[in-house]
């Protein structure tokens, strides 16, 4: 496992940590390695587009068949002589 050291913690930051660990039932080591886990997991998560969220929430509920109205042909192109 590998080591790290915070040097310049500011002792308002360090009270904040110890607090939350002791919320949490963790040690202060356990809870920043929490919190730096916690924040590269959300980082590396791929964005999705709005879209693609809203075909994941709504396709449990299935699909619905829309009935398409019947198409008229295409008139003729508007002439512009003079």
């Amino acid at each position: 496992m590998a080591a790290i050291t915070i040097r310049k913690l500011d002792e308002a930051t360090k009270v904040r940590l110890r607090v939350r660990a002791a919320q949490h039932g963790r040690s202060m080591e356990e809870e920043a390695r929490e919190i730096l886990r916690s924040a590269l997991v959300a980082s590396s998560r791929p964005e999705e587009n709005l879209a693609a969220a809203i075909r994941r929430r709504f396709a449990p509920l299935g699909g619905v068949e829309l009935e398409l109205p019947k198409r008229e042909p295409v008139g003729p192109p508007p002439e512009f002589d003079e």
